[in-house]
């Protein structure tokens, strides 16, 4: 959409089954600000719609920059001329992470989507950064699907991966990225066979060789002693134990955590690794992982982190440097800006 007049054509189906926008409709401008397009139709009736100008985006806080590929192809066939950071960069407060050059009306109405799609994503990637920092040389899995829209849950999982996860458990994030999906089985498949030793000698039998078989263990039975259980059942074909005490009870402590390390290793289970999840943060993480936790799954600390806002400023106007008030005319100059080849 590039004029009022388009958004007065735009219909809604009578039979759409979801509120989420599809990627037609983000393309087409139906997800922007309308006063964009109420400014294209003003500064076409001047002439002024084909104007040169120059404009940065740059963020209010720190992070770890995402959503760069997405803001990639939406002005892939543009007529502009872009420059940015990488994907995954870190970035500061007020730095340059995007500049774009061109005629106004050819990404005038991309602004929202652009920026919408910088910030939510980088807050992912930056709280998922945290918690890479907080695992040191462990690992941590993505879940938190669940806990977002499933639109946007994609989107999620992949700017965790490229803060630092190594896996998430969303089927279309981890396929996107050319990766398998991660994770094991949830407490429904244990309620339903009524013991949890029934549910891990199946999931032996059936999953193959290369899957590394973790088993949940707080479903009926002490953490230790189900743990204790599933480990001399499966033997050497056990790869993990996945602890998911709920706050009910406490939740998962650096007390249990050590408990359960100490009696794996004295019954002779030390191959057996303790995957930890369930509301954790990076100060929680760095509690169980001193107690012996070996892996993380993350979900809420992630997908709820807020958007780092990101502002785009015209910064040059058929050449000229511009402001408004209380901005510094001009580009601002940042080395690490990279051409954009579309």
């Amino acid at each position: 959409m590039r004029s009022l007049e388009d958004v007065k054509k735009l219909k809604i189906s009578e039979d759409r089954r979801l509120h989420s926008a599809s990627h037609d409709e983000i393309l087409n401008c139906a997800t922007t600000d309308i006063y964009f397009l109420r400014t294209l139709d003003i500064l076409k009736e001047m002439n002024l719609d084909e104007t040169i100008v120059t404009a940065e985006i740059f963020p209010r806080k720190p992070g770890v920059l995402a959503g760069m590929d997405e803001v990639k192809n939406i002005l892939k066939d543009k007529d502009i001329e872009m420059w940015s950071l990488d994907e995954g960069e870190e970035f500061e407060p007020k730095e340059t992470v995007i500049r774009i050059k061109g005629p106004y009306r050819e990404f005038a109405a991309f602004e929202t989507i652009i920026l919408g799609a910088l910030a939510s994503s980088s807050g992912w990637a930056t709280a998922a950064k945290e918690v890479k920092e907080a695992c040191g040389d462990k690992g941590f899995l993505c879940f938190g699907a669940r806990h977002v829209h499933p639109a946007v849950a994609p989107v999620m999982e992949r700017a965790a991966i490229t803060g630092g996860a190594m896996g998430a458990s969303c089927i279309l994030a981890a396929k996107l990225l050319d990766i398998e999906p991660s994770g094991t089985l949830p407490h429904a498949a244990m309620l339903i066979a009524g013991d949890t030793a029934k549910i891990a000698k199946v999931y032996d039998r059936v999953m193959p060789s290369q899957h590394k078989r973790t088993v949940l263990i707080d479903t009926f039975k002490d953490e230790v002693e189900e743990s204790l259980r599933i480990a001399e059942l499966l033997g050497e074909n056990l790869y993990g134990i996945r602890v998911d005490t709920p706050s009910e009870r406490g939740g998962v402590t650096p007390g249990l955590i050590k408990e359960l390390r100490y009696k794996l290793d004295f019954a002779g289970h030390k191959h057996v690794k303790i995957f930890v999840s369930g509301g954790l943060t990076p100060e929680r993480i760095k509690a169980l992982s001193e107690a012996g936790a070996d892996s993380f799954g993350v979900g809420s600390y992630i997908s709820a982190a807020s958007p780092i806002d990101m502002t785009m400023d015209l910064k040059e106007v058929n050449g000229k440097a511009v402001a408004k008030r209380g901005r510094l005319p001009g580009l601002v100059d940042n080395p690490r800006l990279k051409r954009v080849k579309f």
